[in-house]
């Protein structure tokens, strides 16, 4: 394996890769355009089959819908009401995976109560489709034990009304009757591509972030590379591959324009809206989930914050900006509210996100050429030598990534077979040794039972690294002042291990200061920055650049919450320049 930190020196080595790749008998075997969770998924599966292999993404790695999910990894409870079997049996088996292999520091067992309204005909029929989610989960890998096949989750119960008051005290006691208590689990979706990114890279993947494609060449019909800009300092150059895949959710369309070609796969973009609250503000030690008259909505325990959500609508405005509104606020506090003993207010929200779904919508291309994989997801084939990927959910992106490169590599996919279901991300190796070992780094760096696991579930067994970073400089130990979830160390490990190159790639996703800390986290800023800059080699004017990029895009994004629509709303945030914008392509 390679080394999996990355730094902008993996960063500099990768792109000099793709430079490369025009040189005779250097051309890439798969570049993968997309840094989301699917991307950085088929880069990890790519890599690991042997292939030569880049990823890259215009912005920061899970910059766009997979730092914006509802932190769930779950089978889809929902699916199985449109007898969607196959789709639930399959994240279930990921979920399995995740929990007990892959990612179990990043990934957590989490309760969640359906109330319940009837005790007699709705009991019967919510637990029995619970029942069948538990038993798709129970012919799912597990973990063996002993020779033995564990589950990787509890069974449900029923919960009494005494009981739920008790597991739920928060709750309006005329709400429900009693409820089923189920298991699903919880993950920070930003640290997780994160993770799979590093991994990749340690397999021999060339990984590149803010590195947008302009154009595709083509040699005759046939994709056979891309023009890549490197937004860090604007120079443009051409990277060979032998296929080259598109994973970039609602830019779907856009990368599958460049090509001049009918296009394989048309995607819409569903605006969902997450708020976060305080956990004292809602007296519960589980989560709920709750029925609504579109969707269901989450009211789901995050460390030291409830995540509430979600809204489901169309999204028509710059797909690069997705902006929560006054309305989606209010719509989730009502959903909340209907339930809730203790009404919450706008006053008790302290962050909060708005995120866009790639819904799919398959079209036939010309060649008929496309191939349906599930009912979730979608791979084809818009153009030779060039496959694109869209649809599907957080939870599987690893079975997305498989039918990916099974895709591209045709008749040699047999031959080259995926072996990511026994691959874990950094982190999980080693993760149950290191946690025999908190109680020598607690004592050494003063740290409390809360301190150890808020590291564990973020670092896994590279808890290891963050303490030697404390070790060789103590200042590190200490808690950042306005933030004091997070040590100084970790925002060092960002830029020293993470790949962190700008001020909102630490605050919005290898940490979660932008919604954990009131007004988007600024007040934590000028800390953050000062830590960085010298890390990063900033002088004074970058530093103040930095920062004021970031307080601009917070005042935008506080202005437009308070607007009462979507044309509104993207219209403020549009109003801000980006510190280094998109080129337009097309």
């Amino acid at each position: 394996m390679i080394d999996s930190r990355l730094t902008g020196d993996s960063r500099a080595a990768a792109l000099q890769r793709l430079r490369d790749s025009n040189r005779p008998n250097q051309e890439l075997d798969i570049l993968v355009i997309g840094g989301g969770v699917t991307g950085a998924g088929i880069a990890l599966d790519a890599a690991t089959r042997g292939l030569n292999t880049a990823v890259v993404e215009a912005q920061d790695w899970a910059s766009g819908t997979s730092s914006k999910s509802s932190k769930l990894i779950h089978g889809g409870l929902r699916y199985l009401q449109m007898f969607d079997f196959k789709l639930v049996h399959e994240a279930l088996v990921e979920r399995g995976l995740l929990l007990s292999q892959l990612a179990p520091h990043l990934v957590k067992p989490v309760p969640f109560l359906y109330p319940l309204h009837n005790r007699v005909i709705e009991r019967a029929y919510v637990e029995a489709g619970i029942s069948l989610y538990d038993g798709l989960a129970s012919i799912s890998r597990g973990t063996k034990v002993r020779g033995q096949r564990r589950r990787a989750l509890p069974w449900h119960s029923y919960v009494s009304h005494r009981r739920l008051m008790q597991r739920f005290p928060g709750l309006d006691p005329k709400a429900a009757v009693g409820a089923i208590q189920y298991w699903d689990a919880s993950v920070d979706d930003a640290r997780f591509v994160a993770d799979l990114v590093r991994t990749a890279q340690a397999y021999g993947a060339h990984p590149a972030s803010r590195t947008q494609v302009s154009e595709l060449i083509k040699d005759g019909d046939r994709v056979v590379g891309a023009t890549l800009v490197d937004l860090e300092t604007g120079d443009s150059f051409d990277a060979r591959a032998t296929t080259v895949i598109n994973a970039t959710g609602v830019w779907t369309d856009k990368i599958e324009k460049l090509t001049d070609g009918p296009g394989s796969l048309h995607v819409l973009a569903s605006k969902g809206v997450h708020i976060v609250v305080p956990r004292d503000r809602i007296d519960g030690k589980v989560g709920l989930i709750l029925q609504t008259a579109t969707s269901v909505l989450f009211i789901i325990p995050w460390s030291r914050y409830w995540i509430i959500g979600t809204t489901d609508t169309p999204w028509k405005e710059d797909v690069a900006r997705p902006v929560a509104t006054s309305s989606d606020i209010d719509y989730v506090l009502d959903q909340a509210n209907a339930v809730l003993a203790r009404p919450i207010s706008r006053a008790d929200i302290v962050g909060h996100y708005a995120g866009l779904r790639p819904l799919l919508q398959p079209v036939a291309d010309a060649k008929g050429t496309s191939a349906k994989i599930s009912r979730e997801h979608t791979v084809a084939e818009p153009e030779p030598g060039m496959v694109s990927i869209a649809g599907g959910k957080f939870t599987t992106y690893r079975v997305m990534a498989k039918d990916a490169v099974d895709f591209a590599l045709g008749d040699r996919a047999e031959r080259l077979p995926s072996v990511t279901a026994g691959v874990p991300l950094v982190g999980a190796v080693g993760y149950p040794g290191a946690r025999e070992h908190t109680r020598t780094l607690a004592k050494r760096h003063g740290w409390d039972d809360w301190r150890i696991s808020h590291l564990l579930h973020r670092y896994g067994a590279e808890i290891i690294q963050i303490a030697q970073l404390c070790t060789d400089d103590p200042s590190m130990a200490r808690p950042l002042q306005q933030a004091p979830a997070y040590l100084r160390a970790e925002i060092a490990f960002a830029v020293s291990h993470e790949g962190a190159l700008h001020l909102d790639d630490i605050m919005a996703r290898r940490t979660r200061i932008v919604y954990e800390v009131p007004q988007q986290g600024v007040a934590a800023l000028d800390e953050v920055a000062d830590l960085v800059a010298p890390l990063l080699g900033w002088t004074e004017e970058q530093k103040a650049t930095e920062i004021a990029a970031y307080r601009a895009w917070t005042d935008a994004e506080l202005q437009a919450i308070e607007q009462p629509d979507d044309h509104e709303a993207a219209a403020v945030r549009a109003a801000v320049d980006e510190l280094l914008p998109m080129i337009t392509t097309g």
